[in-house]
């Protein structure tokens, strides 16, 4: 079915990277904060500047994750302990919540600058599968999910969306962890081996393979199909649009139709 297993019933897309082409934005508003904490750090300690690497930390450390999720995890991969704060902490505050809450700023200010593109490929692939009747979820760590999804002009379709805001309200543990994708399944009424699982970050594919699910399809926009392999993908594409079968040649004197 559509590239997939025949046995594959439902079909749990990611957001940012699958759906909409909006990773690059989180990846320069993680920058943004980052390399704007780092360089206070260094100030005030007299330490060294080493700004944060907008593929490679991006990647290792935030893809993916719950926003507080990932600010723990790039703090402690440079070796940096901060309390934790409150979600009222002020955008910039040395905490985690501060951290977090200028990225949140910095990447809402870069969307109403910038709009939000869905994916072609991936919205065709969608359209296809709700042509066949066949239940669609968006699964995010997002908590700006469902504004993103109608910026982008595809919140309609979707039958669940569980996105940060839903993972906070019911104690779900983020993507590595497969939580999120799994209360998506029982949502859609479907065993996660009769369900798809569609990623693009590291993290996410991880959490597709940790929830036992028949499917789990790694995007590859940026050149790390091997990585997407080793951390659980059983198919990688670079495009949705390749999982989409060729209808073959027309019929002699019908016409092509050109979709609406």
């Amino acid at each position: 079915m559509l590239g997939l297993p025949d046995d594959i019933r439902a079909f749990l897309f990611d957001l940012d990277g699958v759906l909409t082409q909006t990773a690059t934005v989180h990846a320069a508003a993680w920058k943004d904060t980052f390399d704007n904490f780092l360089r206070a750090e260094a100030a005030r300690t007299g330490g060294p500047f080493t700004p944060f690497d907008a593929v490679a930390d991006y990647d290792a450390y935030v893809d993916g994750r719950p926003r507080l999720d990932g600010t723990r995890a790039f703090l402690d991969s440079r070796g940096i302990e901060l309390p934790e704060g409150t979600d009222t902490d002020p955008p910039g505050t040395r905490t985690v919540q501060g951290i977090s809450r200028a990225k949140n700023d910095t990447v809402l200010r870069m969307i109403r600058e910038q709009g939000v593109a869905p994916y072609r490929g991936s919205v065709d692939y969608v359209r296809r599968l709700r042509a066949l009747g066949l239940p669609t979820a968006v699964v995010s760590s997002s908590a700006n999910c469902r504004d993103v999804l109608r910026a982008a002009g595809i919140e309609g379709y979707f039958d669940v969306i569980v996105d940060g805001l839903v993972a906070t309200r019911d104690g779900l543990p983020g993507k590595p962890a497969p939580d999120t994708y799994l209360a998506a399944a029982r949502a859609l009424g479907v065993e996660p081996a009769h369900a798809a699982v569609f990623e693009d970050a590291l993290a996410g594919v991880a959490s597709g393979r940790a929830g036992g699910f028949g499917a789990v399809v790694g995007v590859d926009r940026v050149g790390q199909a091997a990585e997407l392999r080793r951390d659980g993908a059983t198919v990688v594409v670079q495009d949705l649009a390749e999982l989409i079968p060729d209808p073959g040649p027309q019929a002699p004197g019908k016409p092509e139709e050109t979709p609406a």
